[in-house]
């Protein structure tokens, strides 16, 4: 895609669009008609050519627009990007040249003309943009090809207005409408020659939709982000139906705040007590379980759940699934922790736990029943430069859905148990490796480089940490597949009985082999639960 720019003064559109070369178009040519424009200089750094092409005293439009037209005659172009061309263009040059873009500081057909931003202002209305447009002789009137909104801030005036709206929107929309055209995914409509209609291919909506706009409040200024030298802030969306710590009310008023790390932690412990149907209980440490479990009380699945490691839960974070009793919160309270997530609490388990002056209290109301307790379906996490969006990872196979591959098959209590630590393995970073024994975490390995490892730090903390729990026997969940049979062989060692994985490796034979010379039961779920966050 070949692009001629037309600008009058700085072009930084056009500037922007030559750095980042979307979907490969580049600029052939930057034609002003200002002899000292400041575009030309811009346009010589980056060694696109350059045309000057001034209206003489007394030359009437038309005759200055042929010359233009004859200047441009002498390079390829498909298509025209204005930027701040302080010309109306007639008809006459239109149907001569490809089709026409220009960029406009507002979201037209509102506000139109040379003062945009002072009509936005004058209007008081709360959002702006700016759109990008197929040129007509009609000004700003033409069909639209996209748009970019913008906050409009009680302390803006014209000129932080018009810098933010040129960065935020001007720099992204327009891009994106010329990569558009570059893939060639526009379709302008035409009417008597007149553009009157645009169309952009895969621009449909859907769950991953050409274009997306996040449009979030902030609930709260943090006392720090991840670090003290780091400033934070939480955001709020409004329209989120799911139980979420994000303006979960804190019962104890009197404590510190919810910091960066606290609101994080509390996050992915309250999406892991998500998980269960039957009373559950977590303890998360930096996102990731120190212990889990399932009983028949709440009170027990905690005790179960610290037992695990109850080192590492010192300073942690505590996410139930029913409402915290008394005794479920003097066994919280017995030891240092953070914060502690639930639907509700007794007014006897408030009691106890608001005496600890530095514990968070969220109660973040009714999860749901089922699939009610995942309304949100994805996941986002900014990079540098945007941002990924996926599916939640709501896989939760059921007995019928393993696939046994050894020779011994796994008994009754070997599958709930398989079942329970896939869903909490879910939950902690790969590479990843939970041991567990009935509904209940032993050891878990998280966050290695090798799958080995994660099985070896996993043993180690089932023998060393777990309180009244053995890997002897247990369960051993991966959250891929084994690429040698290495780490089959140091379970053995640990004491492992059962495993479920993914299965899919080149050396699942091997894999299976050596699971079958240590009499283990195998179990494949023919997909991986990674976690890389």
């Amino acid at each position: 895609m070949k692009i001629a720019g037309l600008a009058s003064n700085r072009g930084r559109n056009l500037r922007h669009i030559a750095d980042v070369a979307p979907g490969g178009a580049e600029l052939s040519v930057v034609l002003t008609n200002r002899e000292n424009a400041p575009v030309v200089e811009a346009a010589t750094e980056r060694r696109i050519p350059t045309e000057v092409v001034e209206r003489e005293d007394g030359e009437s439009r038309e005759s200055h627009e042929r010359r233009i037209v004859d200047r441009l005659s002498g390079y390829d172009i498909d298509l025209v990007c204005l930027d701040g061309y302080m010309r109306v263009l007639t008809d006459e040059f239109l149907d001569a040249v490809p089709t026409a873009l220009n960029v406009h500081p507002s979201l037209l057909p509102s506000f139109p003309g040379t003062d945009a931003h002072e009509q936005v202002l004058d209007a008081g209305v709360r959002t702006t943009g700016c759109t990008v447009h197929v040129v007509t002789e009609a000004v700003d009137a033409g069909p639209i090809v996209t748009q970019e909104p913008v906050p409009v801030y009680a302390d803006d005036d014209a000129d932080s207005l018009k810098d933010r709206v040129l960065r935020d929107a001007e720099f992204t929309a327009y891009p994106r409408a010329v990569r558009w055209f570059a893939q060639d995914r526009v379709d302008v409509e035409r009417a008597d020659g007149e553009p009157v209609d645009v169309a952009v291919d895969g621009d449909m909506g859907g769950d991953f939709p050409e274009r997306r706009f996040v449009s979030e409040e902030r609930s709260a200024e943090l006392r720090y982000g991840e670090n003290p030298h780091q400033d934070a802030a939480l955001y709020a969306d409004d329209g989120c139906e799911e139980a979420s710590v994000v303006g979960a009310p804190q019962l104890n008023p009197g404590a510190k705040g919810m910091g960066y790390n606290n609101y994080n932690d509390a996050d992915a412990a309250l999406d892991l007590v998500k998980e269960f149907d039957a009373p559950a209980a977590a303890v998360i440490k930096h996102t990731n379980p120190a212990g889990c479990a399932t009983s028949d009380t709440l009170a027990d699945a905690y005790d179960r759940a610290l037992r695990t490691d109850a080192k590492s839960a010192f300073g942690g974070i505590v996410a139930l699934n029913r409402e915290c009793d008394a005794d479920t919160a003097t066994a919280v309270a017995d030891s240092f922790k953070e914060v502690v997530v639930a639907p509700g609490y007794t007014e006897s388990a408030l009691d106890v736990l608001t005496d600890k002056k530095n514990l968070r209290v969220l109660d973040v109301g009714p999860l749901g029943e089922g699939d009610d307790r995942f309304t949100e379906r994805f996941t986002e996490k900014p990079i540098v430069g945007g941002r990924l969006v996926q599916e939640r990872d709501r896989q939760s196979p059921a007995a019928d859905d393993l696939e046994v591959v050894t020779e011994r098959e796994p008994t009754d209590a070997q599958l709930e148990t398989m079942l329970f630590a896939w869903k909490t393995l879910k939950h902690v970073k790969s590479n990843g490796i939970l041991f567990a024994t009935g509904t209940e975490t032993v050891g878990v390995g998280m966050g290695q480089v090798s799958r080995v490892d994660a099985v070896t730090l996993a043993a180690m903390k089932a023998e060393k940490d777990a309180e009244g729990k053995s890997a002897e026997g247990a369960v051993m969940a991966s959250d891929a597949f084994f690429p040698f049979p290495d780490a089959i062989e140091e379970a053995a060692d640990a004491g492992i009985e059962a495993v479920i994985q993914p299965g899919g490796s080149v050396n699942d034979e091997d894999v299976i082999a050596a699971a079958d010379e240590h009499d283990m039961a195998m179990a494949f779920t023919g997909s991986r639960c990674f976690r890389h966050d």
